[in-house]
């Protein structure tokens, strides 16, 4: 949950071999995004940025330990520096392990999306969920959280990354949090799922 110079490969290196003039899809997101106990290339959106090809390009700017509140305040000079035409927004998982208010989150991530809009990108908004010891009624409400926002702000919502394999403990590293190597592709195809249809109007 730490900086690293993997991240620094991550937001460099998956965009440097695109070419020129494809558009360009920013991933901005926390460890579950960031191969957090991976590879660079074992990841879900290194995964993404081939199967999407050489059409699209895949720029990875997420941070391990990334909260909703450290998100907004890195976002505006990662959309100056990478001038991306989609954000996927996957933030709000480190603000839920830590009990944050769900309703500062939720501001968080609107205005995410109104930055993203400002700045000329579709965003598209990624769903979590917590696991059960931190209780049903803040769970409840965490989970229900992004699909509310997503149609408030009215903007495409991947309804959970962990879909398909979240109850499927084979399925993560050895502290329960993060998923394995082997979950990487679902995770791709979750968020494939809703981002193609932006990409084909591209």
């Amino acid at each position: 949950m730490r900086f690293s110079f993997r991240w620094l490969y991550l937001v460099v290196g998956l965009a440097t071999f695109a070419p020129a003039g494809a558009a360009t899809v920013m991933v901005f997101g926390d460890s579950l995004s960031a191969a957090y106990g991976l590879a660079p290339e074992q990841g879900w959106v290194a995964l993404m940025q081939t199967e999407l090809g050489t059409k699209h390009r895949v720029v990875n700017a997420s941070l391990s330990g990334e909260t909703t509140a450290g998100g907004l305040s890195r976002l505006p000079q990662a959309l100056a520096t990478h001038q991306p035409d989609v954000v996927v927004i996957e933030l709000g998982a480190n603000d839920g392990l830590r009990g944050l208010p769900i309703v500062a989150m939720q501001d968080n991530l609107a205005k995410m999306i109104e930055l993203s809009r400002r700045a000329g990108a579709r965003p598209v908004l990624v769903g979590m969920a917590l696991p059960p010891n931190y209780g049903p009624q803040y769970t409840a409400k965490f989970q229900a959280s992004f699909k509310t926002l997503a149609e408030r702000e009215r903007v495409p919502l991947v309804p959970f990354l962990f879909d398909g394999f979240a109850a499927d403990r084979t399925r993560f590293q050895n502290d329960g949090i993060h998923p394995n190597a082997a979950a990487q592709p679902r995770m791709r195809d979750n968020v494939l799922r809703v981002l193609r249809p932006l990409l084909a109007k591209s």
